[in-house]
């Protein structure tokens, strides 16, 4: 009787699942924000901006061009999202949205009033330092979706093996030092830790 229960649970539930559900769970918590042919991964927080921001990335990724704060690096998203501000100290791998319509990506700590958007997975604050360039300008942020989202079309083999080995950021650029996340070698997905 328990294993008809359980089996009636699970149907019930794949049956009550749309196609769009499925898909909203499976990109709403993961974006990847690619620097210099670097990417890593980052966790979403759920809320009203960063449901805004996973549509608008499930068109296309967006590029932006952020500077560098002392303690963050920022600039225009280039649209303005849904706000729920409330006061916080940003620790280093904080994603704030700031005045609706600003990035920030922070190296260090700030203390403001900012809408949550997620965190950068993984990296010591040395290793943010480096991957946000922090005291740079201009620099060019790449921000796309783990569900496919891709500058890489296809894959053709090639015949000659000079192409073997080179790895691809998921935007389709050659990366030679691959730091942490998802990139393509040999036509397959790698994760690097």
């Amino acid at each position: 009787m328990r294993q008809i229960l359980s089996f009636l649970a699970v149907v019930l539930f794949c049956c009550c699942s749309t196609d769009n559900e499925v898909k909203a769970q499976t990109t709403m918590d993961k974006m990847y924000i690619t620097i210099g042919g670097q990417t890593q991964s980052a966790t979403l927080v759920d809320n009203e901006a960063t449901r805004e921001l996973v549509a608008a990335l499930q068109n296309a990724p967006i590029t932006i061009t952020l500077n560098d704060n002392n303690f963050e690096i920022w600039g225009s998203l280039g649209r303005s999202l849904a706000t729920n501000n409330e006061q916080m100290t940003a620790q280093p791998g904080d994603i704030v949205l700031y005045n609706g319509s600003n990035i920030c990506i922070f190296y260090a700590s700030n203390s403001w009033s900012y809408t949550r958007i997620g965190k950068i997975d993984g990296l010591s604050e040395s290793e943010l330092r480096t991957f946000l360039k922090a005291g740079e300008s201009n620099i060019s942020v790449t921000l796309s979706l783990s569900s496919g989202t891709t500058a890489i079309r296809s894959l053709t083999p090639n015949s000659s093996s000079k192409d073997e080995g080179n790895i691809y950021s998921l935007n389709g650029v050659r990366v030679n030092n691959p730091s942490k996340g998802i990139y393509i070698k040999n036509g397959k997905k790698w994760y690097y830790k």
